[in-house]
């Protein structure tokens, strides 16, 4: 299998880190951790709880901080930061 992608929202970390294991565990050999805004502090801890407390050998292979432009409910235009960490066993 190529790689997944696991979005981070306002969920437990434990969620996403054990959402992020079963894809490794699974084979597949590249995961992505998406999350925006408020999410982005979730995201990196998800990271590193995995790579740290459960597979020693994750390689960090990319990550990508980038900032979307969404429309709020009453109609501005609003700037959210996203990030997306690639990982790999």
């Amino acid at each position: 299998m190529v790689g997944s992608v696991i979005l981070v929202g306002k969920k437990p970390v434990m969620n996403y880190v054990l959402a992020t294991l079963t894809q490794l565990n699974e084979g597949t050999n590249e995961v992505t951790v998406k999350a925006r805004g408020k999410a982005i502090g979730r995201a990196i801890d998800v990271v590193e709880i995995v790579r740290n407390r459960f597979i020693k050998g994750l390689k960090i292979k990319d990550i990508r901080i980038d900032t979307e432009e969404l429309e709020s409910q009453d109609g501005k235009k609003i700037n959210v930061s996203t990030i997306e960490i690639r990982i790999s066993k």
